[in-house]
């Protein structure tokens, strides 16, 4: 083993554990920290043993072990956890060395972080890593951002443990992993991936259930279709796990169906829907997934509410073999307009932010390794790059043929499921988002009437030039007076 480890890892939890297994796999020398150190000594005579990773009982030790400039990887729980890492590292560190934050860290922090260590004269990275505990130990997608003069030292080991996809030859040697930019412009894409995984999945889920409690389909017949659906343009790992979970059985039993349905969630989505709501950006679809969740979470309401609240029981008399073809197509039409509006928060955070980010770049590190990967990530990336400055994935060639191909599927469904009292709010929610965003002419003129009625807020004028703005006295006894013209 080398005298001087090329990288530190502090936090032997999952991710932390398999982050170190991957880098010791791929020639680095890794030091791993933990709080607890019997969790180190347990790790380095257990997993870790005859591999080129040592321990550190002490912080000073970790720093200590490490070439320069020195690399410290912290995957521990975001927040205040991150700081008082950080706070205890800063003593013991010298001019350029690097602390790189892991986590889900939320991207405010990152941009407070980069900026205070710098004028330290320390290296702040933080860096999105996605692909559970199997992509962390085979090959994650990893997206950082910050510091850039931190880049060319993490590069060689960050490359090299991130997923591999195909180059134009089929070889796989394209990384899942590049620089995304400045501050927090990692942690955000990580963050907006999360937002689209939180859709993807819910997305998932409402197909299941008009399978399940419209359609009556067994497990098994579930398992066939989502198996089907995972060789067609459907393919995802979220829809391959999905078969893998409906076909496993405990006592002859789909143990799906012994879960209970309350979802718990960690944090990023909602931090998608607000940061989206900060910048004025339309995120129905990711906005709906968290609140359903929200909503799966007061289990004893629903029960309650079951037994009161009337609706139609779901009866399906038509062609089962037409739905669940017209169903596809409207889970392949809502997963576009997901992806759609997550790139449009980063095009509003970029210009808010001053990011330069490469969305065809971004596309590429979902491409393996990570949650959200699936087979038209490649025509996300050559969107961006046959126009850089696209306004909305809906809007490019191909997924505007794409989705125009599955209206009437996509419309059935919607239909159907809301005639028959089976909710659905992320199919329904990606539908009304694409006919709100094709309306050349919308209902917004009443809604500024509206305004200006009761609080004399102004409004414009089709026949007038855009930024004139004017206040009518609707009722006679308001005067003149209007109030100041402002957007939040």
């Amino acid at each position: 083993m080398k005298k001087t480890s090329d990288i530190g890892v502090v936090g032997l939890a999952v991710m932390g554990e398999n982050l170190i297994l991957n880098m010791a796999s791929k020639g680095f020398t890794v030091t791993a920290y933990n709080r607890s150190y019997n969790k180190v000594e347990n790790f380095i005579n257990g997993r870790a043993a005859g591999k080129s990773i040592r321990g550190a009982d002490s912080i000073e030790n970790l720093v200590a072990s490490l070439e320069t400039p020195r690399k410290i990887m912290l995957m521990v729980k975001s927040g205040q956890p991150v700081d008082d890492f950080i706070e205890q590292l800063i003593p013991h560190l010298s001019k350029g060395d690097i602390i790189i934050d892991g986590g889900n860290s939320q991207f405010e922090d990152s941009n407070r972080r980069t900026k205070s260590l710098a004028a330290q004269g320390l290296l702040y990275v933080g860096s999105g890593v996605s692909g559970g505990e199997e992509g962390a130990l085979l090959g994650p997608s990893i997206m950082p951002g910050g510091a850039k003069e931190a880049w060319p030292h993490l590069k060689p080991i960050f490359q090299a443990i991130s997923a591999k996809v195909a180059d134009e030859n089929g070889d796989l040697t394209v990384p899942c992993c590049d620089w995304v930019g400045s501050d927090g412009s990692g942690h955000f894409v990580k963050m907006v991936h999360n937002g689209i995984e939180y859709g993807d999945m819910q997305l998932i889920c409402e197909a299941y259930i008009l399978m399940r409690d419209l359609l009556g389909m067994s497990g098994d017949e579930m398992q066939a279709v989502f198996a089907d659906w995972n060789t067609t343009d459907l393919s995802s790992y979220l829809i391959e796990i999905t078969a893998d979970i409906l076909a496993y059985k405990e006592d002859g039993q789909p143990l799906v169906e012994s879960i209970l349905d309350t979802a718990g969630q960690k944090g990023t989505g909602k931090w998608t829907g607000v940061t989206a709501l900060h910048l004025g950006v339309p995120l129905t679809l990711i906005g709906e997934a968290v609140f359903a969740r929200c909503l799966s979470a007061i289990k004893d309401e629903r029960v309650q509410a079951s037994s009161v609240l009337a609706g139609p029981k779901p009866t399906f008399t038509g062609d089962k073999a037409a739905f669940l073809e017209s169903l596809k197509q409207a889970l392949l039409a809502s997963k576009i307009v997901s992806y759609a509006q997550g790139y449009a928060v980063m095009r509003e955070a970029a210009k808010e932010y001053d990011w330069e980010l490469d969305y065809g770049a971004i596309a590429l590190m979902w491409r393996g390794g990570c949650i959200i990967r699936s087979v038209f990530l490649d025509n996300i990336k050559t969107a961006f790059d046959t126009d850089p400055e696209l306004s909305n994935l809906l809007l490019d060639d191909y997924f505007n043929k794409v989705v125009s191909g599955t209206q009437t599927g996509w419309r059935e469904v919607v239909a159907t499921a809301t005639l028959q009292g089976v909710s659905v709010p992320c199919l329904s929610s990606a539908l009304s988002y694409y006919d709100g965003y094709r309306t050349a002419n919308s209902p917004a003129n009443l809604l500024q009437a509206q305004r200006d009625y009761f609080g004399a807020h102004t409004y414009e004028r089709k026949d007038k030039a855009r930024g004139e703005f004017f206040h009518t006295n609707w009722t006679g006894r308001g005067g003149n007076t209007s109030s100041t013209t402002y957007d939040v």
